[in-house]
């Protein structure tokens, strides 16, 4: 388990790192989002949230450049983004590397700092002592030698955090990274999230169905819903008023004990805190 965090204030440097000006995206006749206005600033940390289908985990890839907006622009430190930019890091849903993998842990962690050069990578010294960085940077120490199939999720978890800091990336994009955690790995790997965007700089969109493991981060929100969408604060996002008017159907947000519950909305989704999250159902791709 990480040394709990020194609450420190996000960095002062705080240029435009990501901006989407104008940007919409649609499955078929059905339109995710449109219109879509972003800044993100170094060191800020944006939740985006919504319903499953709302397209989410579609606006990770266009800022990836593996899907194309339908009209609007995205642009990374005012360049348009490209696919494969070293300048994001990327942190996957949490997914179980299958036992009997052979692969240590720290062989995982070499995959995010050579694993995008051409032919068989061989390490350098240089390429040796940022893996052993790295590796100790997410506290991973006691494991880097072990089989990454007989890690637990969250150890796993650690290592493709990790893998998305190789880069020294200047944008982190998580999709849903404590999916299925419990809540010891969850406070683990959100920490290691938050402390990157604190002593680095760098801006954090942080995907996520369940905002309460990362509330206490989060600057603003981008709320997805419907084919529209609100921004700011926690406080100014999730309230009952505003996402009822969102989902165009009464909506409740009950705030217990520094956590938020939402209910009533269609599908049935909550952002209730819960120790082992259900896999969501997956977006349409472009």
């Amino acid at each position: 388990m990480s040394e709990p965090l020194e609450r420190v204030p996000a960095p002062e440097r705080r240029e435009i790192v990501l901006s989407l000006r104008s940007a919409a995206l649609g499955f078929g006749d059905r339109t995710l989002w449109s219109g879509l206005d972003l800044d993100v600033h170094a060191g800020e940390f944006v939740a985006v949230l919504g319903p499953n289908g709302s397209g989410k985990t579609s606006l990770l890839k266009t800022i990836l450049g593996q899907q194309a907006l339908d009209s609007g622009t995205i642009e990374l430190d005012g360049r348009a983004v490209r696919r494969g930019d070293r300048r994001i890091g990327y942190v996957p849903q949490q997914k179980l590397i299958p036992a009997g993998t052979p692969m240590r842990a720290r062989d995982l962690v070499a995959l995010g700092v050579n694993g995008h050069r051409w032919g068989l990578p061989i390490p350098t010294r240089a390429d040796r002592a940022q893996v052993e960085q790295l590796i100790d940077s997410v506290g991973a120490r006691r494991y880097a030698d072990t089989a990454v199939g007989s890690l637990s999720g969250g150890e796993q978890q650690r290592l493709r955090v990790a893998q998305a800091l190789a880069g020294d990336p200047a944008l982190l994009l998580c999709d849903e990274p404590l999916l299925s955690l419990d809540l010891q790995h969850q406070r683990g790997v959100s920490e290691l999230i938050d402390r990157r965007r604190r002593e680095h700089g760098s801006a954090v969109v942080f995907v996520t169905h369940d905002v309460n493991p990362v509330l206490g981060m989060v600057d603003r929100v981008l709320y997805l819903a419907g084919g529209r969408f609100r921004t700011g604060t926690p406080d100014e996002v999730l309230r009952s008023e505003v996402l009822t008017d969102l989902y165009g159907t009464p909506v409740d947000v009950i705030r217990s004990r520094g956590r938020i519950v939402v209910v009533g909305i269609p599908d049935a989704e909550t952002h209730q805190h819960h120790e082992h999250a259900r896999e969501p159902h997956p977006e349409p791709a472009a």
